[in-house]
């Protein structure tokens, strides 16, 4: 039996934080990773997808020039070997640079396998059992992989990542956030492209015109869109393609491609540690259940990161660590309650989103105000010829404090930021109303759209 202060099990975005910041408190930290440090986000999230996000813009780019009296006249075309060895690059940048750094705190003792509980502050790893009085489970999670699709080996937005051929057909399972995004770059690599969905729309927690726009800017890239998809399977056939079963209202039944990637959602990998050991409580989805601070009901056992089923991003899992941090060595006074849900779907345009669409906010019977613009009406998206969609606020009419936003357009991801801390600040929607915004910028169009609220 080994002791110490603290047992961490994953590296993701809020267990290596976590472990450099109880090192430099003196405290002592067994690191327990089982494959790559930096979890998802940085080995098969974030970092490789938008690598792949700005080669196909690049390329995207390279082939619509002429709209802007720029011709080239051999074209461009996508060598995925080359973007899969730049990808590699970056990961191993990070990956090292953690790895580096775990090795030269004396602190942190790096323990590699998978982790179970043998009890309740008890861990067996790599053939060791280690024990603490503080226990944080960063595990993550995995694709779903149902077992009508098994058969079919279908790819998953990790083994995508791996392929260094263009596939000739990739079909899509899945409408949501991972599926449109592969689904956009492949196209745009030059697959040809199917998505399908089982629902009447793509994201459907989205507003229905933000959806719609979507699609259509999708469509422009060729990709193809099969909805209302309601008998769902995947199998492989003799001459090595692959047939997904759509059986929609309208349309063959079945969509053959060479490829399917499977993208319909994400499972908790705390089923993976023995919990039972431990009387830590699960949800009937397998998330691990916590408290406001991250805790879970055994006392001295947290859970941070997509395992607690409080956020699938990598910046509410850096603010899980920043929670944890606080109630350890602050004053402990920041909580999950304080998180406003904010994220950024990244096609091309991007879209970002903070706080309630309006279809959320009309649910929930506030008094609102709202506005909706078109990106056409911004100057710098019509000189940067790109004017797909469009811009919506929503305010509660009451408190004046902004509830959400949409920006899909060209910068969205990054628009939206503005909106975020306004709404972080408790402030009236006045205060961004009455700002100056730089000319010409998307952004200035945001004390315009606020002017006309209704």
């Amino acid at each position: 039996m080994e002791n110490f202060d603290n047992i961490i099990i994953g590296s993701g975005q809020a267990g290596t934080p976590l472990a450099f910041k109880l090192a430099s408190k003196g405290q002592t930290v067994a690191f327990i990773e089982k494959e790559h440090y930096g979890g998802t986000c940085l080995n098969t999230g974030c970092t490789p997808t938008k690598a792949y996000v700005a080669s196909a813009r690049r390329i995207w780019e390279a082939r619509h020039g002429d709209a802007l009296g720029i011709y080239i006249p051999k074209g461009a075309s996508a060598n995925l070997q080359n973007i899969k060895e730049r990808k590699d690059a970056l990961i191993k940048g990070s990956v090292d640079g953690i790895a580096e750094s775990i090795k030269k705190n004396d602190k942190i003792t790096a323990f590699r396998g998978e982790a179970r509980f043998t009890g309740n502050k008890e861990v067996f790893v790599a053939g060791k059992t280690l024990s603490a009085e503080r226990i944080f489970i960063n595990v993550g999670g995995r694709p779903r992989i149902p077992q009508e699709y098994r058969s079919a080996g279908p790819l998953t937005n990790k083994s995508i990542l791996e392929l260094t051929e263009l596939p000739e057909h990739l079909v899509v399972v899945g409408g949501g956030y991972i599926g449109l995004e592969f689904g956009q770059m492949f196209a745009r690599f030059g697959s040809k492209v199917t998505i399908v969905e089982r629902g009447d729309r793509i994201i459907s927690k989205e507003d229905e015109d933000v959806s719609q726009a979507i699609q259509e800017a999708l469509e422009a890239d060729g990709v193809d869109f099969r909805l209302k998809a309601n008998c769902m399977a995947a199998r492989r056939l003799d001459n090595g393609k692959v047939e997904v079963t759509v059986d929609c209202d309208s349309g063959k039944p079945t969509v053959v491609g060479t490829h399917v990637l499977l993208a319909i959602g994400r499972d908790p990998n705390a089923d993976l540690l023995d919990l039972e050991k431990t009387g830590v409580e699960t949800d009937n989805k397998g998330f691990i259940k916590v408290s406001e601070t991250l805790e879970t009901n055994v006392k001295g056992i947290f859970a941070m990161g997509d395992c607690n089923g409080q956020g699938a991003f990598t910046h509410t899992s850096y603010n899980d660590f920043q929670i944890v941090d606080n109630q350890l060595f602050g004053d402990g006074s920041r909580t999950l309650s304080d998180r406003i849900t904010t994220y950024g779907l990244f096609v091309d345009p991007p879209l970002g989103r903070v706080g309630m669409t309006l279809a959320e906010a009309k649910e929930k019977g506030k008094k609102i105000l709202t506005n909706t613009r078109p990106m056409s009406k911004v100057a710098r998206a019509r000189e940067k010829g790109e004017t797909r969609g469009l811009m919506r606020v929503v305010v509660d009419a009451d408190s004046e404090k902004i509830l959400g936003a949409s920006i899909l357009g060209t910068g969205g991801d990054e628009i939206i930021q503005g909106i975020t801390n306004l709404m972080y600040s408790g402030s009236s929607y006045q205060v961004l109303r009455d700002s100056v915004q730089i000319h010409p910028t998307v952004s200035e169009l945001l004390p315009t759209l606020l002017e006309g609220l209704k």
